[in-house]
């Protein structure tokens, strides 16, 4: 399967709008954003768990990395509540289910393996800096190149970016344009190194935030 698998390209999704497609097991579905491999494989996605539906016990190789959007999603390291924010280092094991349902947004295959780090971030709890006049950045991950965020710009903020090693955008509150196109909740963009990209706001927005990750080559699943 090869969904916007091709990262020298950019792609502009409407999350939202995506049709769910079932997983494997019962209760869970997916949107693909982008997907290169069949059942194991590189891929991003948003998935939900219905109430009281169980993942069976798996094994990234890749690596994971979440947020959780709504809903408690859990496993045998603890619950995760709306706003947390997990990485899974490459060769990590767990069987994870909700039982209450939940929706979260994650990469699979997408993680170095030297990055070693298991993230867990509540960033409901955490502070924000100031980084920028009306741009407030949460820091989440830094490995090599890849640098994970949030940020929170408020209205009426331009920025012109020169996405050196690639950009990725998950907006979770607001709506945020770019090159006259409006992106709201789940609105998902992807630009490949180099490109050029501007955006703006006309009211406050959240987003989640990955750059410097699409520059170099990661291995992908050996039976895509």
């Amino acid at each position: 399967m090869h969904i916007h698998g091709d990262m020298a390209k950019a792609v502009r999704l409407d999350g939202d709008r995506l049709p769910w497609v079932p997983s494997p097991l019962p209760g869970v579905e997916r949107r693909m954003l982008d997907r290169v491999g069949s059942e194991v494989a590189r891929a991003t996605s948003l998935v939900r768990y219905a109430p009281d539906s169980v993942f069976s016990a798996h094994t990234h190789e890749g690596g994971e990395e979440f947020l959780v959007l709504e809903g408690v999603f859990s496993d045998e390291q603890g619950d995760y509540g709306p706003g947390m924010y997990v990485r899974n280092p490459c060769g990590s094991r767990h069987t994870p289910y909700s039982k209450s349902g939940c929706s979260i947004f994650v990469k699979l295959w997408q993680m170095d393996s030297l990055d070693q780090d298991f993230v867990r971030i509540d960033t409901v709890q955490q502070p924000w800096q100031s980084r920028k006049s009306g741009i407030y950045e949460m820091p989440l991950h830094r490995f090599g190149d890849e640098i994970v965020r949030l940020e929170r710009w408020e209205s009426g903020v331009k920025r012109e970016i020169h996405a050196v090693g690639g950009l990725e955008i998950l907006v979770l509150d607001g709506v945020l344009s770019e090159a006259g196109r409006q992106f709201e909740s789940l609105g998902w963009l992807r630009f490949p190194p180099g490109a050029e990209v501007s955006l703006e706001t006309s009211g406050g927005v959240l987003m989640f935030v990955k750059s410097g990750h699409l520059a170099g080559d990661l291995a992908l699943p050996s039976h895509p």
